[in-house]
């Protein structure tokens, strides 16, 4: 399967900042020396030396996450990062969508609005979750005066799926299954399991020791699995002042991920206070932590708009 981060950033869109960029610049002029540029091959070498969180951005847009594989097309959330991937040039030939969301906090849905495809006639939208109510609420964010093209001037080919948690259902040609997290109003974290490989969506998520239980639905979801996007919004420090707003720390996320025996964690749901530079500061304190609690072996990355992984 392969994985297309669209929006990786929680709870609103966040573009990068004037001051942002120029602080980029001030970093990058900063580290250079006479030799970096005394050529072209010398300014590249030193260009793509940089640091990460100089060169380029961890990206703004809300959550969206996509999973192809032979015979179908999985989207997680239309946050606003599913605006961008309808621009993309790489859509499904059969123009049907597999489309799954976590919860319905503006973050996840804001973006179906401008989602191209949902306004082609020959699109085909099977959505799922374990709610009884999609329709509506998606229909809701549209109507005056929140938004001028109702509900209705989408494709008429929305299907709607209410989904069980713990059970497993065969889409195209994988298996999907969910379990309920800890979140204001409830959240859903969903395996999507092809062949011997599991990925796992695990976004809005506030890890308390319940989330740790064993359970017939938790362990389908999270057990074994090789790799999850989990919900890692705040530091310690900030996730106690924060208790009960529906986000977790990186650390946590690491415990849970050693827990579950899940070796690859992609830190998701940024705080949009955040900038690149401070969400490098918390990949490289997840791993010292990682390092700390004796379990160097999970493989921790940032989250990053237009990244791709194959599992």
């Amino acid at each position: 399967m392969q994985i297309h981060f669209w929006g990786v950033r929680g709870s609103l869109p966040t573009p990068i900042t004037p001051q942002q960029v120029q602080s980029k610049i001030m970093a990058a002029i900063q580290r250079v020396t006479p030799e970096d540029i005394k050529s072209e091959e010398a300014r590249a070498k030193f260009i793509s030396s940089l640091p990460a969180w100089i060169f380029g951005t961890t990206g703004g847009n809300t959550p969206c996450v996509e999973i192809k594989t032979e015979k179908g097309e999985f989207i997680f959330d239309a946050g606003t990062g599913i605006r961008v991937l309808g621009k993309s040039k790489n859509l499904p030939a059969d123009n049907h969508y597999n489309l799954f969301f976590s919860h319905f906090h503006w973050d996840h849905i804001q973006g179906l609005p401008f989602f191209d495809a949902a306004y082609n006639p020959n699109s085909v939208f099977d959505i799922y979750c374990p709610s009884a109510d999609v329709e509506k609420y998606l229909r809701d964010q549209m109507t005056q005066p929140y938004y001028p093209v109702s509900f209705d001037s989408f494709t008429k080919n929305f299907r709607y799926h209410q989904m069980e948690p713990g059970v497993e259902y065969e889409i195209n040609d994988a298996k999907v299954v969910c379990c309920e997290m800890s979140h204001p109003g409830k959240s859903y974290s969903y395996a999507l399991i092809k062949d011997n490989t599991k990925f796992v969506y695990a976004t809005d998520v506030e890890l308390k020791s319940k989330d740790f239980n064993v359970s017939p639905a938790t362990e389908a979801v999270f057990k074994d699995a090789d790799a999850i996007i989990l919900d890692s919004q705040y530091t310690v420090e900030e996730a106690y002042r924060k208790e009960n707003w529906g986000h977790s720390a990186f650390c946590y996320a690491i415990d849970f991920a050693v827990h579950w025996n899940i070796k690859n964690i992609y830190l998701f749901h940024h705080e949009p206070t955040y900038d690149d530079k401070k969400l490098n500061s918390i990949l490289q304190a997840a791993r010292w932590y990682a390092q700390y609690i004796e379990h160097s072996d999970i493989n921790i990355f940032l989250s990053k708009e237009d990244m791709e992984i194959d599992l």
